[in-house]
């Protein structure tokens, strides 16, 4: 029972009976303090701006992505042009060096290959077989090298390793350098003109 106030005569207004009014005040409390501690717990830097979000997104990725692959695209057409340049280039230093040993030179199917496939370009140089693999596109280039289906003998493997060719032809250069050095013929003197001014 409500007693009635002194200065009005009358009894204070109750408190609604579903609570409302208690809920709202103890929710009110709660969020004062939440908000308090968010600011006070709220990181020192900058807030991350709109357009860094739109910076970020996947329409710009895909872009990126895009030129990405074409700049990629463009270092292997080059790195294809140069490989094409260099395996040409050495298609003809074999075809000159075959040339250069006729009694040795031969061409040869690789092993396992058919006759459409890789041959090999054998030559005996320093007192060694070597080898080097021939792709089919470069196999007119030796149509002055003799052709043989079957070698005999050691021949029957693809030769040395690439690393004991290798060695082979340094020691063997620098035998033939030496002995040019040897054998070379002193350039003569030639009798330098005088000069008719007085």
């Amino acid at each position: 029972m409500s007693v009635p106030s002194p200065s009005t005569g009358r009894p204070p207004e109750e408190p609604p009976s579903d609570g409302s009014r208690n809920r709202g005040s103890r929710a009110a409390r709660p969020v004062g303090r939440t908000a308090a501690l968010r600011r006070f717990f709220r990181p020192r830097g900058r807030a991350p701006r709109p357009e860094t979000a739109a910076r970020h997104s996947p329409s710009s990725d895909l872009h990126d992505c895009r030129r990405e692959l074409a700049r990629w695209q463009r270092h292997a057409d080059s790195f294809e042009r140069e490989l094409t340049r260099v395996s040409f280039e050495r298609a003809h230093l074999l075809a000159w060096l075959a040339a250069l040993h006729p009694s040795s030179a031969v061409v040869t199917p690789a092993a396992g290959a058919g006759p459409d496939g890789t041959h090999l370009l054998r030559l005996v140089a320093g007192g060694r077989q070597l080898s080097w693999r021939l792709p089919p596109r470069d196999i007119p280039l030796f149509s002055h090298v003799p052709y043989t289906e079957h070698v005999t003998g050691h021949g029957q493997r693809d030769g040395p390793t690439a690393v004991e060719q290798a060695a082979h032809i340094r020691s063997h250069t620098r035998l033939l350098a030496l002995e040019g050095t040897l054998f070379a013929t002193p350039a003569e003197r030639r009798p330098q003109a005088r000069s008719t001014e007085h």
